[in-house]
């Protein structure tokens, strides 16, 4: 669920949130994957933290921007050292 009305839109704060979910943070548990998503209800596109079971533990609202050019970095990573 998304409660809140930040949104990510630059490549730069997609990065410090995947970081701040990379070194726990964001005192999330049984954190396994972070995807990009879109809601089924108005196709508003999201960063999704996701639990063991693929549920969704934690969501951040991204630009249609961040969306499209923050695919490699939600995939791979930050690659930069911390």
């Amino acid at each position: 669920m998304i409660n809140d009305n930040e949104v990510i839109d630059t490549l730069d704060e997609l990065e410090t949130f995947l970081r701040l979910v990379e070194a726990g943070g964001l005192g999330l548990n049984n954190v396994s994957g972070v995807a990009l998503a879109t809601n089924n209800a108005n196709g508003r596109p999201f960063v999704a933290v996701l639990d063991d079971n693929q549920q969704l533990l934690l969501g951040r609202w991204v630009t249609p921007y961040v969306f499209e050019n923050g695919k490699d970095m939600v995939r791979y990573g930050t690659k930069k050292p911390h």
